[in-house]
């Protein structure tokens, strides 16, 4: 089994969206049997939370259910636990990086890194912003997603990921 966590700061906005977005391309390309999905957050400020509202109506409103998730914060097992640990944000991977044993600091990547063609590096974070803000992240998440879930399939299996 392939495992993928997505990493924000809080674990109520952008990772938790990624991990529905991500979860649902992963069942539509009949992978959900090989490839596990989770997300977590830097801080501890919102463990056990949902994800915010506006995060849920924006995503409900495309497909995706998040209302069964809670956040918790990244542990030091993550880096064994997961093959891919995909930060939000340069900064969300800097103190991943910081905090990874050396062995595992290979398997943190930019999710942005996987949509080339926004031209941006980072996911931004919506949590301050109206709900505009989440749709953003909802079209940006969407096609990385997409990427990540191609380069998966290229180093780790021998199937195409058809969009």
């Amino acid at each position: 089994m392939i495992r993928v966590l997505f990493v924000c700061l809080g674990n109520i906005c952008r990772s938790p969206a990624s991990e529905g977005v991500f979860r649902n391309i992963v069942a539509n390309a009949g992978l959900d049997d090989v490839i596990g999905v989770d997300s977590a957050g830097m801080g501890g400020w919102h463990v056990g939370d949902p994800p915010d509202p506006r995060g849920q109506a924006a995503a409900v409103k495309r497909g995706y259910n998040l209302s069964g998730q809670r956040a918790r914060q990244v542990t030091i097992s993550d880096f064994a636990d997961f093959d891919y640990i995909i930060g939000m944000d340069r900064s969300n991977c800097a103190e991943l990086t910081a905090m990874a044993p050396k062995k595992a600091r290979d398997k943190i990547k930019l999710f942005l890194d996987f949509a080339p063609q926004f031209g941006i590096k980072d996911v931004p974070d919506p949590y301050y912003g109206g709900p505009e803000g989440f749709e953003t992240v909802l079209d940006l998440v969407e096609e990385a997603s997409k990427g990540l879930l191609g380069d998966i399939e290229k180093q780790h299996f021998s199937v195409g990921f058809k969009s």
